[in-house]
């Protein structure tokens, strides 16, 4: 009874010290990110912020159109006036950021999903599953993603899962290169052979002993595809064909407000509306590339 509780308080001890060393070298890790590295995860932490508060933070409802169209900045209560008909436009940037960015992970995550695995499955299998999947995805490049996905929301229409499912499919295929890419030079080292010998099937070896060595690079990676799902969903909702009213989207928003450009030399307020959802747009990707910029250096093992 003794040793078993001399070997709890040992584990616990380990655990212990062993969670305060990994805290201690994010601390140190964070201490030496560059400015732009702060102000690239301020911003991400801001906006995922109001898009989880989004229902508390908005003063009036998403699709609440009973005010008077094109108020002015400031004028009963709106910061930033109310669009064509009546909808408070800054309630709907809160909103937009819930939707818009809750849409572009889930797109991100799923395209990983599935060109992550495609992409270790191929590099693992080599041979003919290598060359398949490889000319299918060629094919699939081959064809340019926004025309493409236009073409299918068309077909399947412009509902937030169809939206979910055709981008991700489309956005796949550059995870599929990209995981193949670096898998393929982990593929032929000896512990991962080791593990094929042993009996090891595809997932474990896919789990425990490929995956890990690759992270660095997906991690960025994962960045850098959400910034461009992200201009994708933008795109298509400034054209017409993704996130439909009522729901709040920042493209969508450009696209309706874009008239009032014309009359920014009679009111210079209201004539900027339509940048704010543009800049809000500009923000998120600028500071997604800045971290990941930070990121890659860091685990690159360059030297400043």
């Amino acid at each position: 009874m003794t040793e078993t509780n001399t070997y709890s308080a040992a584990s616990e001890v380990a655990s212990t010290i062993t969670r305060r060393t990994r805290w201690e070298r994010m601390k140190i890790t964070l201490s030496k990110a560059p400015l732009t590295a702060w102000f690239g995860m301020i911003v991400i932490v801001f906006y995922l912020f109001v898009a989880l508060f989004a229902q508390w933070l908005a003063p009036h409802g998403e699709a609440d159109n009973s005010f008077a169209a094109y108020l002015p900045w400031g004028e009963a209560g709106h910061v930033f006036g109310t669009d064509q008909i009546g909808r408070d436009v800054f309630s709907r940037l809160i909103y937009g950021a819930q939707n818009t960015i809750g849409i572009a992970l889930a797109t991100t995550f799923l395209s990983f999903m599935i060109g992550g695995t495609l992409g270790l499955a191929a590099s693992i299998r080599g041979g003919w599953t290598d060359q398949i999947l490889s000319r299918i995805v060629d094919v699939l490049m081959a064809i340019p993603s926004l025309i493409f996905a236009l073409m299918l929301l068309s077909v399947f229409g412009s509902t937030a899962g169809s939206l979910i499912i055709i981008i991700a499919l489309l956005d796949s295929t550059r995870v599929f290169r990209i995981t193949r890419s670096v898998a393929v030079n982990v593929v032929v080292m000896d512990y991962v052979e080791a593990a094929r010998l042993r009996g090891e099937g595809l997932g474990w070896v896919m789990r425990r002993e490929i995956l890990p060595n690759i992270m660095p690079p997906l991690v960025a990676e994962f960045g850098l595809r959400f910034s461009f799902v992200f201009l994708t969903i933008a795109s298509l909702s400034f054209l017409g064909v993704g996130l439909q009213p009522p729901t709040a989207d920042w493209g969508s928003m450009v696209r309706e407000s874009a008239s009032l450009m014309q009359f920014v030399q009679y009111d210079l307020k209201s004539g900027l509306t339509p940048l704010l959802p543009a800049g809000a747009i500009a923000l998120i990707t600028v500071a997604v590339n800045y971290v990941v910029d930070w990121f890659l250096h860091m685990t690159s093992g360059l030297k400043d």
